[in-house]
């Protein structure tokens, strides 16, 4: 590409960096002065929530209480660029199917909803009326067990919450989300752990905590705002030891934006005070270690007679299974724990000794530790830990998933769940009068394989890029075009459009950002925070055009076109009035949503209850649970057969959220115009015969005769673990194999995938 440039970039996170990066997409986008102040409302109490990442939002915001990725999706919506029906006249389907997604999404907003016309290959203007019909006729013609009802995390709670309610009224619990792609890991693992399925870590604890341990997420790039409590707990002279197995600049120096005097002198704040560069899917090895560090201490504090390590009296009260994690622990072996992690066994105990002095400790984490096959293993590996010293359920201290999207925790808090057992089925029966489906649904990598295999008929999509964001990219596009039914409610064209059913919808949306005017007024929708606290959100802005309609509007309409009348249940006055949606909401779940539409503008959000901050154990023993793994690979499914084989890493750059690519630069990384990279490490580089700017071929190892290969990526040198290698998310997704995911959650684990390296060769024939 035209100015492809790889240099190191030597700044730090946050500073003129961010400044300027904003600068240029505000004008890229054209809205340089509207869109200014448009995000001085961005996450404060009176104005929107981000459509960015889901990190938590302070009842006292700061003046720009934005980050740069924030401010960047802020602008990627809000764009003045307009894909009209006059675009989809000049370009068939073939030809967009050729661009790259950066230019399918710059080409802005979608202004009406589009019919696919199989006789020019084009899309083409549909009314609102017609699509309901047609997309209603369909379903109801459908086995419902063949129909997916597809979240991204970006829907509200309201639409949501409607969302499942007309997937389970349908006949289904095929509910897949977001979540299943990222933090399922986490859904599983915590509530055998703690007996909750979220973070118990509330913003005001990192005020009081003294210790914080960081695993596998990338701060600066994927929740940039998290640096602010991360600043502040430094000036306080918090250690922060992180884990993770490149050394991304947000967990290395952060200069504050918001800090004139900062920005004037250039100075920063060093975020980690160690960095251990653990080797992909060595987290349950290093944990492991730490823990083994641990106890040894505590056993050689009893035999002298000196105070205990472990908290005792928290764990006799309050946990189970100790006696067989201390088995597990201690029969590890360190040589093995060292190969494993990639990590000195000096450097993991003195890690354990930092975490052995601190009085509150807070376990942050991401897809590092979700996205393996034994991410549930892994994360309950990180919770051991913090029972080991009572970590769990006390001001300043606890566990913190660090979810990504806006929502996609808040999602599956009012029903979007493929598990039947996690929704309130009876209460449901109750309110509206219908028998709710009690069987399982499916969830992401169900619903691929059901795909494959041909028995889903039909793929309803509210938000995101399925087809991009999901492993096994070739075989997934390839039976796509199988399905007789896809409707995909979106804000841009992306190639989940392109790839479509026989019959295919898009149903364009307002952004969160935008003014919605329904018959009560303008409405507010609301959202759930990493920290599990709800926030409303008011648009600020008008529609980017009359024939977008929001999603609330949206799926009301697909219902009423699907469903038999029901005299419990009016949409059309739900689509009114949100208001009476919320008061759905907290009768579904009222230990969740009291006084929901009275609290819902409160400074900071209001907390969901969760048991375990408050010591109470919602599992099957009654307790907090020392869950002992099986061992100590993280993906023990594929074996790697030599050294030839290294493990790859997927990677967001700091251009990009999600599936959404924001431009061509990767300013931490020092990449410039290009994502068609492989990131490898020195040792690696000469054992294999290869040298920095080689262009290469990268295919998956695994034997089972399909063939996964990214062709001509160019090879940069980069400190990352030996036997790793990292390249970009999610154009790297075709080497995932669909079968390699968490054995428990099913989460695809994109953290470690084998692959073989080789020097570039012609692409075949088309």
């Amino acid at each position: 590409m035209e100015g492809e440039k790889i240099q190191a970039y030597t700044g730090p996170a946050g500073g003129w960096g961010s400044a300027s990066s904003l600068a240029e997409i505000l004008t890229r986008e054209q809205i340089p002065a509207s869109g200014a102040a448009m995000l001085m409302k961005q996450n404060k109490p009176d104005g929107y929530m981000c459509v960015s990442c889901a990190w938590a939002k302070p009842a006292k915001p700061l003046a720009f209480e934005y980050c740069e990725n924030g401010a960047k999706a802020t602008a990627w919506e809000q764009t003045r660029k307009r894909t009209t029906p006059e675009f989809f006249a000049e370009h068939s389907v073939t030809e967009l199917l050729s661009w790259p997604d950066y230019d399918l999404e710059e080409q802005g907003r979608l202004t009406h909803p589009m019919r696919y016309d199989a006789g020019t290959d084009r899309y083409v203007p549909v009314d609102w009326a017609e699509a309901f019909a047609e997309i209603g006729a369909e379903l109801k013609a459908l086995d419902p067990k063949s129909v997916v009802f597809y979240a991204s995390g970006r829907a509200s709670l309201e639409t949501s919450y409607m969302y499942a309610l007309l997937a389970r009224m349908y006949g289904n619990n095929n509910l897949p989300d977001s979540s299943n792609m990222c933090h399922e890991s986490t859904s599983v693992a915590l509530p055998q752990s703690i007996g909750v399925p979220v973070g118990t870590v509330r913003l005001e604890d990192f005020e009081t905590t003294d210790l914080i341990l960081f695993f596998g997420q990338n701060v600066g790039s994927n929740a940039p705002r998290m640096l602010h409590p991360l600043q502040h707990a430094r000036r306080r002279g918090v250690p922060i030891i992180t884990f993770n197995p490149l050394r991304e600049r947000g967990l290395e120096r952060f200069t504050n934006p918001q800090s004139p005097v900062e920005m004037l002198t250039g100075a920063s704040t060093q975020i980690s005070t160690q960095y251990h560069q653990v080797k992909a899917g060595g987290d349950l090895a290093a944990l492991t270690g730490m823990c083994k560090a641990v106890l040894a201490a505590d056993r050689d504090a009893a035999q002298a007679g000196r105070p205990r390590v472990l908290d005792l009296a928290f764990i006799e009260e309050h946990t189970h299974g100790l006696k067989d994690f201390v088995r597990f622990c201690e029969a590890q072996d360190w040589a093995v724990l060292e190969s494993r992690s990639g990590l000195k066994r000096e450097a993991l105990e003195a890690a354990a000794a930092v975490y052995m002095r601190a009085q509150n400790v807070i376990g942050i984490y991401g897809m590092g530790l979700t996205q393996h096959r034994k991410g549930t293993e892994t994360v309950q590996m990180l919770v051991n830990l913090l029972l080991l010293r009572g970590h769990i359920g006390r001001p300043g201290a606890g566990i913190c998933p660090v979810r990504g999207h806006s929502n996609v925790q808040g999602q599956r808090t009012v029903g979007i769940s493929e598990k039947p057992e996690l929704v309130p089925l009876d209460r449901l029966k109750e309110q509206y009068g219908f028998e709710p489906p009690r069987d399982k649904g499916l969830n992401t990598v169900e619903a691929c394989t059901g795909i494959l295999k041909g028995d889903v008929r039909a793929f309803i999509g509210l938000g995101g890029n399925f087809v991009r964001a999901v492993p096994e990219t070739r075989l997934m596009e390839e039976a796509w075009r199988s399905l007789r039914l896809s409707v995909q409610v979106s804000t841009k064209l992306n190639r989940a459009h392109l790839v479509r059913g026989e019959i295919a919808y898009i149903l364009p949306c307002l952004g969160r950002l935008e003014i919605d005017r329904q018959a009560s007024g303008p409405q507010a929708v609301s959202i759930e925070d990493s920290c599990a606290a709800f926030h409303g959100s008011r648009g600020v802005s008008e529609p980017v055009s009359p024939h977008v309609r929001s999603e609330p509007w949206i799926v009301a309409g697909i219902a009423k076109a699907t469903l038999p009348p029901n005299p419990k249940l009016d949409w059309d006055a739900w689509v009114g009035d949100y208001a009476r949606v919320r008061d759905a909401i907290e009768a579904t779940y009222p230990d969740v949503f009291t006084d929901f539409n009275a609290r819902m503008f409160e400074p900071g959000g209001f907390h969901k209850p969760l048991a375990a901050r408050d010591r109470r154990w919602e599992t099957k023993t009654g307790k907090a649970n020392f869950i002992v793994p099986a061992g100590l690979e993280a993906d023990p499914d594929m074996p790697r057969s030599d050294r030839s084989v290294l493990d790859l890493i997927t990677l967001r750059s700091n251009d990009q959220f999600n599936t959404t690519v924001y431009g061509y630069d990767d300013r931490f990384r020092g990449v410039k115009g290009t994502r068609q990279i492989l990131l490898m490490n020195a040792d690696d580089l000469a054992r294999l015969g290869l040298a920095d700017g080689d262009i290469v071929d990268v295919a998956t190892d695994a034997d089972d005769g399909v063939d996964r290969r990214v062709r001509g990526l160019r090879v940069v040198r980069y400190e990352i673990p030996a036997g790793n290698c990292g390249g970009y998310y999610p154009e790297m997704n075709v080497l995932v194999p669909l079968w390699h995911h968490d054995e428990q959650a099913k989460t695809p684990a994109a953290k470690a995938i084998p692959v073989r390296v080789t020097p570039a060769t012609a692409p075949p024939p088309a």
